[in-house]
């Protein structure tokens, strides 16, 4: 004879039968789809750190390629990491140390090229500053300021607003526009830390127009 115990155990199983006839098919696809993006996570995860393996080590080639000047192995290495990891990191980071050793060896062409890249490809937006700074001091050497002042308008990454005014400066001073040079080699110097060695630079560039900061500052105490 069946107890009340056996009885309401009975009621709650075919409650829970009734339910999973119900849900059971649901419940087992959300489960896998479930179980299926945890391993597809992971997959990726494995995939993004293999990849990222693979590509500092074609990095690393190219890193030692340039501390030797061997230009063509590190273009090559470059190649390489472009062909395989153009969406890298390492990948920006090679093209910029390749457009150094590239200019080092006079071959301006090919490092603003290099650079070029770096703005066209890199998702970095600091990276892709730090190219267009590069770029526009190559262009301003080849006699293009116009093209300089283009690549510096378009730096709009927090923290080089100093460097880009600089540099700008050097492109206006490439023109003949020396008093608008001055302004933009000011706000150069007014924006970088007073313990950067570079402030010097642009302190010099002053005082060869006759701008030392320091003269100027004196004259206002006038």
């Amino acid at each position: 004879m069946a107890t009340p115990l056996d009885l309401q155990e009975q009621e709650q199983l075919d409650a829970l039968k009734s339910f999973w006839k119900q849900y059971g098919n649901l419940i087992t696809w959300v489960l896998t789809l479930a179980l299926a993006g945890f391993a597809a996570w992971n997959g990726w995860q494995w995939y993004q750190r293999d990849q990222a393996m693979k590509a500092g080590a074609i990095y690393d080639e190219l890193d030692r390629a340039a501390q030797a000047g061997e230009l063509e192995r590190a273009a090559r290495a470059f190649a390489d990491l472009r062909e395989r990891h153009p969406g890298s990191t390492f990948a920006s980071h090679a093209a910029l140390l390749l457009a150094r050793l590239q200019a080092d060896q006079q071959q301006s062409e090919a490092a603003r090229a290099s650079l070029a890249w770096v703005v066209e490809k890199s998702g970095d937006d600091a990276l892709r500053a730090v190219a267009r700074l590069r770029l526009a001091g190559l262009l301003i050497d080849a006699g293009e300021p116009d093209a300089a002042l283009q690549q510096l308008g378009a730096i709009a990454e927090p923290g080089f607003e100093a460097l880009a005014a600089d540099r700008r400066g050097d492109a206006l001073a490439a023109q003949g526009k020396t008093a608008e040079a001055r302004a933009a080699w000011e706000a150069a110097w007014k924006g970088m830390d007073e313990r950067l060695d570079y402030r010097q630079l642009v302190e010099a560039k002053l005082a060869a127009i006759g701008a030392a900061p320091a003269a100027t500052a004196a004259e206002a105490a006038r």
